[in-house]
C-alpha cells in the first residue's frame, strides 16, 4: 500500500510538472515579439512547433508504451524535454525555440499517454475517478502557478546589481540582459532532469493496459478514420484544444495591445487566473454532471463561453481584463464532455480512438497560427474572432451527440456492460 501511495503521489506530480512545463506559451508572446522583432504570424509558429509534436506522439505514444513500458517511456520524455529546454537556454534563438518546443512537445505527450493507466493501477479502479479529477487538479495548480513564476522572474532578476538571492544570480549570468524570460527554461531543464532522475530510481507496479489504453493496430486506424463519427468528434477535440490555445496564448498579447496592460505582470496574471478558473471549473462540471445531461452542460458551458469571448474581445479595458479568465471557466468542461460522448458513439476500438481523439490536440497549433497570421492582417481582435467557429463547432456537439451512458464522465469498462 505504501508503494502504491507513493506511485499515485509521482503521477501527481508528474502532471504538474507537465502542466508547468507546456501552458506558459500565453505570457512569453509579448517578450518573444519584442525580444526577436516577429510579426503575430512569425510567433504564431511557436505554439505551432509544440502542438505539432502532439500531433506526431499521440498515437505513436501508445505503441512505445506497449513495447517499452512506462517507466522508460517516462524516462525518455524527460530527457527529451530537457534536451529541448537546455538548448534553448544555451542558443536563445527564434529558430533554435522551434526546436526546443518540438521536443518538448514529444515528451509530454509521451507522458500523458503513459501516466493514466500508472494512476489507474497505482490507486485502485475503485479509486481511478477520484483520483483522476485530484490529477488535474494538480495539473490545474501549475498552469496557474507558471505564469506567476515567469512573472517574478523577468522582474527580479537583475544585471546591473546583485540579486535578491543566490538562484537569482546564477539565473542572471545564464541568460543575456535583455532576455529574462529565458530563464524559465533553465528552471524547466532542472525539473525535467529531476523528475528523470525520480523515475529511474522508483519501482514501478506491473501495468496491465486495459482494452481502453491499447494503441491498436495500423488497420483498426484505418477503419476508424472511414467512420464519419469518429472524424466528426476528431474535430471536436481539435476545435476544443484551438480555442483554450487559441485564448491562453495571445490573451497577454491583447491586453497589452488594445489596453496597455503589462504582459509581464497583469497578463501574466489573467493568464494564471485563465487556468485556475478551468480547473475550478472542472468541479463544478463533475457535479452538473450527476444532476443534468451532459449534452445540455456542454451547451450551457459553450454558451458562457461565447459569451465571455466577445466580453473579452469588445469590453472595455476591465471587462476584457476579468472576461479573458471567465472564459478559462466556461471551457473548464468541453474536453471531458466531448471526449466521454466521443467513446460513448462507439462500442469497440476504443484505445486506437482515443488516440485518434487525441491527435486533435494539434488544433492548438494550427488555431494559434492561424491567430497570429491573421493578425497580421486584420488586427489581434478580429483574428481572434475566428474562435467563433470553434466555440460553435463545440455547441453544435450538444445538439447531435448520443447521450452519455449513465449521465456521467464515461467508464469504458462500464459502457461495454451496459451496451
Amino acid at each position: 500500500m505504501k508503494t502504491s501511495k507513493l506511485t499515485v503521489g509521482l503521477v501527481f506530480l508528474t502532471f504538474f510538472v507537465i502542466s508547468f512545463l507546456t501552458n506558459i506559451m500565453g505570457p512569453l508572446i509579448p517578450d518573444i515579439i519584442n525580444s526577436y522583432h516577429l510579426s503575430l504570424g512569425m510567433v504564431g509558429f511557436l505554439p505551432f512547433s509544440f502542438f505539432a509534436a502532439y500531433g506526431v506522439m499521440s498515437t505513436s505514444a501508445g505503441v512505445l508504451l506497449e513495447k517499452y513500458r512506462e517507466k522508460k517511456v517516462m524516462v525518455f520524455s524527460f530527457l527529451i524535454a530537457a534536451v529541448g529546454s537546455l538548448l534553448f537556454g544555451l542558443f536563445p534563438y527564434y529558430a533554435m525555440a522551434l526546436v526546443s518546443l518540438f521536443l518538448i512537445g514529444i515528451g509530454m505527450a509521451a507522458l500523458q499517454v503513459a501516466i493514466n493507466p500508472l494512476l489507474r493501477v497505482s490507486g485502485g479502479e475503485e479509486h481511478f475517478a477520484f483520483n483522476s479529477v485530484m490529477a488535474q487538479l494538480f495539473f490545474g495548480l501549475a498552469s496557474f502557478l507558471s505564469p506567476l513564476v515567469y512573472s517574478y522572474l523577468v522582474t527580479n532578476i537583475k544585471h546591473d546589481r546583485t540579486n535578491a538571492n543566490e538562484f537569482l544570480e546564477i539565473l542572471s549570468k545564464l541568460v543575456p540582459d535583455t532576455l529574462n524570460w529565458v530563464s524559465l527554461y533553465w528552471i524547466f531543464a532542472i525539473t525535467a532532469l529531476t523528475m528523470a532522475v525520480i523515475i529511474l530510481l522508483f519501482k514501478f507496479p506491473k501495468v496491465e493496459l486495459e482494452e481502453d489504453e491499447k494503441a491498436g493496430t495500423w488497420s483498426v486506424y484505418k477503419d476508424l478514420l472511414k467512420n464519419k463519427t469518429v472524424l466528426l468528434f476528431f474535430f471536436g477535440t481539435f476545435a476544443y484544444v484551438g480555442t483554450e490555445q487559441g485564448i491562453a496564448n495571445w490573451m497577454s498579447k491583447f491586453l497589452s495591445d488594445y489596453h496597455q496592460y503589462s504582459p509581464q505582470t497583469i497578463g501574466a496574471e489573467a493568464v494564471a487566473y485563465f487556468w485556475g478558473l478551468l480547473t475550478a471549473g472542472c468541479l463544478l462540471g463533475l457535479l452538473l454532471l450527476k444532476f443534468l445531461d451532459s449534452r445540455k452542460v456542454l451547451i450551457l458551458f459553450a454558451t458562457g463561453a461565447i459569451v465571455s469571448l466577445t466580453l473579452a474581445l469588445f469590453g472595455t479595458a476591465q471587462v476584457s481584463l476579468y472576461a479573458f479568465p471567465l472564459s478559462g471557466f466556461a471551457l473548464s468542461v468541453m474536453w471531458s464532455v466531448v471526449f466521454s460522448l466521443a467513446l460513448n458513439s462507439l462500442k469497440n476500438n476504443h484505445g486506437a480512438f482515443s488516440g485518434i481523439l487525441c491527435t486533435g490536440i494539434v488544433g492548438g497549433a494550427v488555431m494559434s497560427l492561424l491567430i497570429g497570421k491573421l493578425g497580421d492582417i486584420i488586427g489581434l481582435r478580429y483574428a481572434m474572432t475566428v474562435l467563433y467557429g470553434t466555440l460553435g463547432y463545440i455547441l453544435s456537439i450538444g445538439f447531435w451527440a448520443k447521450p452519455l451512458v449513465n449521465n456521467a464522465i464515461i467508464n469504458v469498462k462500464k459502457t461495454k456492460e451496459n451496451q
